[in-house]
């Protein structure tokens, strides 16, 4: 079934609520203070049975212009509007700032009802009718019906019926596949309910019991219970109103302009790329750098804005701009916003975004511009492209980058498809997680991976690599440390670098003792064997070679990877051929006397405690013996001769 939301629009004390009732007998203005003024000053909501059976919700809007900020949370998802101009007074301001609102948000159809028709005399309305159709040339209401009606007397409202049902046959269904999302317009707290909210839901479904996510707090929920126009219900769907009870936030995590959504779907963004267009109508031309309030689904955001392409956005022009925003908002690429000044208020523009999650971009530079020129007009292949290209370094998944895109999945995934099949598009499975990243970001990925691992190679020479992680700190730090261990598969190939255990080399790198290095290999070698079970220790070492004890380390560390000494201690370092004597002395020992004390290897060594305490040490940790009351016994791990 087809779900319309209907749209009240027009200046104050035009008789929009009143013709509501009249229409429906529901009166929408629920607070105390609007009763007492006679004015709207929240959103009204209501529904109406169409003579079709199709019922429509409907949100009555204030007329005000100090409450423009709430009739733009209202206009989020009116699939039809009804222009309320009062035959007494004719088109007003507000009249034409609400029709510049709609015309900003691309609403599409719309019906004008002139109301107060039992005020005023025929040869009146008439001129009032005809500045009207006149004041609306040029705007999508220009061939729409023009109904006078009374709320009063009830003239005109069975044509006005007709006419609505009419238009609401005509308006395309909303796909209920989508991701759901729904922009709250309302909080509060109901006894015995706890949290509810209010808000038309622009796209998907939602069911009793789903988990939905608040942007951009990205707090978690789960729907209690369902209302669409007064009923409960199981399941809501797109283009109604609906009134949710919500487990898990409180009203005070919870605030109109905030968004539900399928977890996952939205991502806050400080910065918005878009096509700007300045009304025909506003009185300056707009300034770079200029601050703005911003209006998109029921939020309001203060903002900057930068003009990409311009120097100034003069009165009926567009230009490709970012918005700078002050607060995070939850959006997606394609949503139309509108735009107010910062003081005094009014409506001066409004446009789509291109980019939801943008980088900062600098003005008048060719490539930015023709990249947002593409998101705009490009295909589908062509955006996904340079979207893929512009994202890899986040390793979107395919849900990631069909929403960074900004286009449904049904479109993108043949696009996607044929960027694989070009070799254009790679992918990296991770725990069942299909990362996605573009091959000419792969070849700059590896070149910058190469300059790298040689870089690290020059200043460590003695090392065997660059560590795995710190390459990523360098390189990919998007990526998580499994991802990126099996990008280096990718990288490796294309950079000619090999992945050694944790490290990362260059494919001919060998560890080579030169120069100093050499020298300083032949000292120690010639210290260690000087005195071979009671060698200098480190720092005996570096004062002995004349060297920060940080160079010697390294030395030391190279020396035993190459397998010529073993470090027993950060301290104490043997050759390898004395821990292999001692190893079989002590083995031996054991063997013959069932174990070994550290006296015993003390005088079997000829040496101190503070070198026999230490291989023993050590060789427990090679499970070569084992403690065991004073003495050691063979591990039972140990194999050896």
């Amino acid at each position: 079934m087809k779900h319309v939301i209907i749209g009240t629009a027009g200046h104050i004390d035009h008789g929009k609520s009143s013709l509501i009732k009249a229409l429906t007998n529901i009166e929408t203005d629920r607070l105390k203070e609007e009763k007492a003024r006679g004015i709207t000053i929240e959103l009204g909501f209501a529904y109406f049975d169409l003579p079709s059976g199709r019922r429509a919700g409907i949100v009555d809007v204030p007329g005000h212009e100090r409450f423009i900020k709430n009739m733009l949370a209202g206009a989020t998802g009116i699939d039809v509007v009804i222009l309320v101009v009062a035959a007494d007074e004719g088109i007003m301001p507000q009249t034409i700032e609400h029709l510049n609102i709609l015309s900003l948000l691309q609403t599409k159809k719309g019906i004008v009802a002139v109301t107060k028709t039992d005020m005023v005399d025929r040869e009146w309305l008439e001129l009032v009718l005809e500045d009207i159709a006149s004041r609306l040339q040029g705007t999508f209401l220009e061939d729409a019906p023009i109904v006078p009606v009374s709320s009063v007397t009830g003239e005109g409202l069975p044509q006005l019926v007709k006419i609505i049902d009419e238009l609401t046959a005509e308006v395309e269904s909303r796909d209920v596949h989508l991701p759901f999302r729904y922009p709250i317009d309302r909080v509060f707290s109901k006894t015995g309910f706890g949290t509810v909210v209010t808000g038309t839901l622009i796209s998907g479904q939602v069911r009793v019991g789903d988990t939905v996510e608040v942007y951009p707090q990205n707090l978690e929920a789960r729907v209690r219970s369902l209302q669409v126009h007064g009923q409960k219900v199981e399941t809501a769907y797109a283009g109604q109103r609906v009134a949710m009870n919500l487990a898990g936030v409180q009203v005070s995590d919870l605030e109109r302009g905030n968004v539900l959504a399928a977890p996952g779907l939205l991502r806050p963004s400080l910065m918005l790329d878009c096509r700007l267009e300045l009304l025909a109508d506003a009185e300056k031309p707009l300034a770079n750098r200029e601050r703005l309030r911003l209006y998109t689904g029921t939020s309001e955001v203060l903002c900057r804005v930068v003009l990409l392409d311009a120097e100034f956005l003069f009165p009926g022009e567009t230009a490709l701009a970012q918005l700078r925003l002050e607060e995070p908002v939850a959006v997606l690429t394609g949503d139309r916003f509108v735009v107010r000044t910062y003081s005094p208020m009014y409506t001066v523009g409004g446009g789509t975004i291109l980019d939801a999650h943008p980088k900062k971009r600098r003005r008048f530079r060719a490539e930015g511009i023709q990249e947002l020129k593409l998101r705009e007009s490009g295909g589908d292949l062509q955006i996904l492209n340079q979207t893929l290209l512009n994202y890899s370094d986040q390793f979107p998944t395919e849900s990631e980058l069909f929403r960074l895109a900004g286009r449904p999945a049904e479109q993108l995934s043949d696009a996607l498809e044929t960027l694989q099949e070009e070799d254009l598009a790679l992918s990296v499975v991770v725990e069942g997680a299909t990362h996605y990243l573009h091959a000419e970001y792969l070849q700059r990925l590896a070149q910058r991976a190469r300059e790298a691992v040689e870089t690290y190679q020059k200043r460590f020479p003695l090392r065997p690599g660059m560590p795995k992680e710190e390459l990523r700190s360098r390189i990919g730090r998007q990526a998580s440390p499994k991802l990126f261990n099996s990008l280096i598969t990718l990288i490796a190939s294309e950079a000619s670098l090999e992945s050694r255990g944790g490290v990362v080399a260059t494919q001919d790198w060998q560890v080579v003792f030169a120069g100093p290095y050499a020298r300083m290999r032949e000292r120690v070698l010639e210290l260690l064997q000087a005195s071979p079970q009671a060698p200098p220790d480190v720092n005996d070492l570096a004062t002995q070679l004349n060297e920060p004890s940080e160079r010697v380390v390294e030395l030391l560390a190279a020396m035993e990877r190459q397998g010529e000494i073993v470090r027993v201690s950060p301290e104490l370092t043997f050759l390898k051929e004395t821990v292999d004597e001692v190893r079989q002395l002590v083995v031996s020992w054991i063997r013959e006397n069932g174990s070994i004390t550290l006296a015993d290897l003390r005088t079997a060594l000829d040496t101190s405690r503070k070198f026999a305490l230490p291989l023993l040490e050590y060789l427990d940790a090679e499970k070569v013996t084992k403690r065991e009351g004073e003495g050691r016994v063979l591990h039972p791990q140990y194999v050896g001769n």
